[in-house]
């Protein structure tokens, strides 16, 4: 196939979307009923400002203290920069899957076969902490005990239910997104407006003290640790292209949405992160351990029982809407793998309802693999920690497995070419968001129990390692990049690839 570096932008009706993919090697069997606001929408119930808040706060907190809401300053300004660099590449190439196809034509067949496997992975297990993570709010929801059973029990119902949406169709899940991202807004607006008007006990003073957070390890190390809130917060904007087959006139819309969702995703979550942060009476209290579940307490001192019935349903809401969506990303680069040819089992996960316009087996996947995860966590203490930070581990893996092909490709040659690029200022953008996405992962994997065994000190290190090593294993024996003859690497000019 010729390279398409140099394709003139071709109009946004169907027609004109339908001939772009035609150009990139590809007939879709997907229709395109989601709009520039169900995939902004998608994006933003996947980044969840709610679900990233309340999961991860209390133990943010405890860690790093009230400065630990910078961290979503930081990680968003990072992440944007990754984001730039998406929006230049799926305006190019919009095709379904996102980050597997992206590295496939920016690099070629093996390494997208890694970044996708990488990335397919970290998304299943993101379903599994989100799902798990709703667990103890259903459960206060349903006025039964908090215990791990109940939160296991609670997240399969979550995933249930999600995968039941999800087998509806794109035209339902479009406006589940739409009925998650305005419940989310408008809860975490009306919630954070609330506490900031009746439960405020602090100035802003409060965001530059630690209130003895990382006093034995010194506060950088602490806020570093902290700043798992940030990282686990800001990513869902890939999955506006995820999609790219299913939205009209996506190289101009997609990345519009993505770009929107950090926006008004991180806008929002640092705004519930501050409305927590000031209604939160004892910082020292969280620090010590003595108050462990500050967003329940908060709350509760906030609106009451009845209030909190409500507010729980909202954010459940949130949950949903983002199991809803993890699980719609996931099954759409397994279906893209399998479309490919490229993954055990590909006449199955490619497997495509005509009448629903989805691949259904791609997205029990989707549920059950996530399920066996969640049933698994019951032999650990600590297991929302653990999967979490493993899911984001590989999220940010296979993020920067596509940041680096783009700049390898643009080294040598490429140059954007869809309706949205960067221009001169593409490399450099293209450079910091590797450079920062390389410190985000050092972050996470570095140890911090060293009285722990050795094991659980390397945990998130180990875990990734062995994601790629098993991916390794399979790539060098089964070869799977030789099946299937869709194109790959044409994003470099052939005079160079050759």
């Amino acid at each position: 196939m010729t390279s398409t570096n140099n394709a003139p932008p071709i109009p946004g009706d169907d027609a004109g979307d339908d001939a772009r993919l035609a150009d990139l090697g590809y007939t879709s069997e997907f229709r395109r009923d989601m709009s520039l606001w169900a995939n902004f929408s998608l994006g933003f119930t996947y980044l969840s400002p709610v679900v990233g808040i309340y999961t991860l706060f209390a133990s943010s907190l405890a860690v790093g203290g009230p400065p630990m809401i910078w961290s979503l300053v930081i990680v968003g300004a990072g992440q944007f920069l990754v984001a730039l660099v998406f929006g230049e590449i799926v305006s190019q190439y919009p095709l379904t899957g996102g980050i597997y196809p992206w590295a496939r034509r920016l690099w070629g067949r093996r390494w997208a076969w890694m970044t996708g496997w990488v990335y397919l992975v970290a998304l299943l297990v993101t379903i599994a902490s989100v799902a798990y993570g709703a667990g103890p709010y259903l459960s206060a929801f349903l006025g039964i005990e908090v215990s791990t059973g109940n939160t296991i029990l609670c997240a399969l119902i979550i995933l249930a239910v999600a995968l039941a949406v999800n087998m509806a169709g794109t035209r339902a899940l479009a406006m589940a997104a739409i009925i998650g991202f305005a419940a989310e807004l408008v809860g975490a607006l009306a919630v954070g407006g609330w506490l900031l008007l009746t439960q405020r006990h602090h100035g802003l003073g409060v965001l530059f003290d630690s209130f003895g957070a990382g006093s034995g390890s010194g506060y950088f190390a602490a806020f570093l640790a902290a700043g798992l809130i940030g990282i686990f917060q800001y990513y869902g904007f890939e999955a506006c292209g995820d999609v790219a087959e299913e939205v009209p006139d996506p190289t101009r819309r997609i990345p519009k949405a993505m770009r929107m969702t950090i926006y008004v995703g991180g806008a929002a979550a640092t705004f519930v992160c501050l409305a927590l942060l000031l209604a939160v009476p004892d910082f020292a209290a969280v620090v010590s351990g003595a108050d462990a579940d500050p967003v329940t307490n908060v709350l509760t001192t906030a609106f009451g029982a009845t209030g909190l019935k409500v507010v729980l349903g909202v954010v459940l809401l949130s949950f949903l809407s983002c199991t809803l969506s993890l699980q719609a990303a996931a099954s759409r680069l397994l279906y893209s793998y399998a479309r490919d040819d490229m993954i055990a089992g590909s006449r199955v996960f490619r497997r495509f309802s005509q009448a629903r316009r989805i691949p259904p087996n791609a997205l029990l996947v989707a549920a059950v693999v996530p399920a066996l995860v969640v049933l698994g966590s019951i032999v650990s203490e600590d297991a929302l920690i653990k999967i979490i930070s493993f899911a984001v581990l590989g999220i940010y893996l296979g993020f920067q497995m596509v940041v680096l092909a783009a700049l390898r490709a643009r080294l040598r040659g490429w140059s954007p070419s869809g309706p949205f690029t960067l221009g001169r200022a593409g490399l450099a953008v293209n450079v910091a968001a590797l450079v920062y996405g390389v410190l985000a992962i050092l972050n996470m994997a570095w140890p911090r129990t060293p009285d722990a065994p050795w094991y659980d000190n390397y945990l998130v290190a180990l875990s990734g390692l062995v994601v790629v090593a098993a991916g390794l294993v399979y790539l060098l024996v089964a070869r799977p990049y030789d099946k299937g003859d869709a194109p790959s690497g044409d994003a470099i000019p052939q005079e160079v690839a050759r």
